[in-house]
This record gives C-alpha cells, sequence and structure tokens, in this order.
C-alpha cells in the first residue's frame, strides 16, 4: 500500500478476514439486520462502496469482501492463485457459507456482477433479491478494443501492471466526471494497486474475459448465464450509468430480456463508476429499493 493514507478517513472500518486456501480474504461485515453483500469489480475494490456502506449499515447487515488480489486481500501470484471466474465464485460461496447468509440482497457491479450472480446460481435459496449496476453477467457479443488489448502477449503486463496504465484509464475514463475525484478519492481507488505483483489481479480479470469459445471461463460464464432466468420472480433493480463505455446501455438492454419486468433506473449524467458520479441519487434510489422489498433492522 501507498506511503500516503489520506484515503484512510474515507474507509472509516474495521477489517476481517477468511483463510481461503492459505491466502487472507478481506472483508467488511458493517451494521446488523438483513444481509446485504455488496460485490466489486475491476480495478476497484470495498473502498468503492464506502459511502453506500455508510448509508445503509445503520438498519442493514452490509457485507463487503475484496476479491483475491484486490484491494486489503492478499496477493498472489498467477502461479499460485488461478485468478479465474470459477474461482472468484467459489471465494464468494465460501465467505457466505462462512457467515451463513441468507434472504440475500446482493449488490454487484462490473465484474462483481458474474461473480455474484454466479454464486446466486450456485445457491439461490440464500438469495432474496438484486440490485445491479453497469456489469454484466453473460457471454456479450462485443468487448471494447481497449480492454481486448489486456490479452496481448508482453504488451498487456508491460501496460497493466508495469506502468498502471489499465487502473490510471480507470480514474479517468470510468467517471462521467472525474474532475469531480477528490485526491483522496484517486488516492484511496488506487492504493492497494502500488506494485507489479499488486496489479496481477487488475491484469488477470481482464484476461478472464472469455474472446473466444475455448478460453477457460467461456463455459463457466455461459452456465451463469442459462441460470439466470431462475430469479425472474426476485425483485430486481437495474441501476444505470448510461455514458458508460465499456458496460453501456446495451449490457442493460440484454439483462432486461432475462428480466423484462425488472425496475430500471438509467442515470443519464453517470458513467462506468456511477457511485463516484452520483452517490446521492444512487444510494437514494437503492435504499428505496430495499426498504420496500424486504424489511430492514
Amino acid at each position: 500500500m501507498p506511503a500516503h493514507d489520506d484515503w484512510r478517513p474515507l474507509y472509516p472500518f474495521e477489517s476481517h478476514y477468511l483463510q481461503l486456501d492459505g491466502l487472507r480474504y478481506h472483508y467488511l461485515d458493517e451494521g446488523q439486520g438483513p444481509a446485504v453483500l455488496l460485490v466489486h469489480g475491476n480495478p476497484t475494490w470495498s473502498f468503492y462502496w464506502r459511502e453506500v456502506i455508510k448509508a445503509l449499515r445503520p438498519h442493514y447487515r452490509v457485507i463487503v469482501p475484496d476479491h483475491i488480489g484486490c484491494g486489503l486481500s492478499d496477493k498472489p501470484s498467477a502461479s499460485q492463485y488461478s485468478f479465474r471466474l470459477a474461482q472468484r465464485v467459489d471465494d464468494l460461496g465460501r465467505l457466505i457459507e462462512h457467515l451463513d447468509l441468507r434472504d440475500i440482497a446482493l449488490v454487484a457491479h462490473d465484474w462483481g456482477g458474474a461473480v455474484g450472480m454466479g454464486a446466486a446460481v450456485a445457491m439461490p435459496d440464500r438469495f432474496a433479491r438484486f440490485t445491479l449496476m453497469n456489469t454484466a453477467a453473460f457471454l456479450a457479443a462485443h468487448c471494447p478494443r481497449r480492454i481486448r488489448l489486456c490479452h496481448v502477449p508482453l504488451l498487456a503486463p508491460l501496460a497493466a501492471q508495469g506502468l498502471n496504465l489499465f487502473v490510471h484509464a480507470a480514474i479517468r475514463m470510468a467517471p462521467a466526471h472525474p474532475e469531480r475525484l477528490t485526491p483522496a478519492v484517486r488516492a484511496g481507488l488506487m492504493a492497494p494497486y502500488d506494485s507489479w505483483r499488486n496489479r496481477t489481479a487488475v491484469l488477470r480479470f481482464a484476461m478472464d474475459i472469455p474472446l473466444q469459445t475455448t478460453h477457460p471461463t467461456y463455459q463457466t460464464l455461459l452456465n451463469i448465464e442459462r441460470g439466470l432466468p431462475q430469479f425472474a420472480d426476485r425483485p430486481i433493480c437495474f441501476i444505470w450509468g448510461m455514458r458508460d463505455w465499456c458496460f453501456t446501455p446495451d449490457f442493460l438492454d440484454r439483462f432486461l430480456q432475462f428480466y423484462p419486468n425488472a425496475e430500471v433506473h438509467r442515470l443519464d449524467d453517470a458513467g462506468h463508476y456511477l457511485i463516484e458520479d452520483d452517490p446521492e441519487q444512487v444510494i437514494g434510489i437503492l435504499a428505496e429499493f430495499l426498504d420496500r422489498t424486504g424489511q430492514r433492522a
């Protein structure tokens, strides 16, 4: 982690760890009440959810893991950990079982959608409702060229791990209004990814996007996609930053093919990091949905 800790006052939470095959899996467990599970993507970590946690913990038990290689979790090398979606889903499932979470309200963003919905497909009886934000949990027909570059040998490790271009680009391009990010917020978003090794997961997440049917994660994602229809009768809410160049509105439209009766909130002036762009609106929508579709403490 970097020497400067300007971001730490923005993250006033107690850390917890689950041992997963010799690796420490970091998570937050804040508040009491019905379980709300917040699952982040790449290259974010639990810090991304900080304002959501603060808003929900007076009435809910808010569980927020850091994927292995991200945030405050251990950062193994590629020889020590698979960094595949199937492993991510298994990690989250083990945390859910360890904490015996039930009637879960899943809130997921970016890769968190595939990981979180993967866990839901694996243990559907533990999940009650879903809020999905600029994410996917199905095979996509299109992958942006700038993401596809992360599959190029030699170039991708140098750019993403050596020069930290993926994280720097996310800071500039994921919010619709990057100028609104304070120096402390920028430092917090970047904090875990301060060395070549500590950026392994950043690259491996991008490399795990299946561009061909022979990719190891293709079948995993296909199985998750096939399991999505079983949740059509559950309360589902989409909150979507419409200025996202990666998880474009086309991804929302694809989700609505599975869930035509879902509640939809389109944020016209928000990008991929929609919580950074408009935290008050996102939190207001989420809190109202959770209060209306379940009980709170």
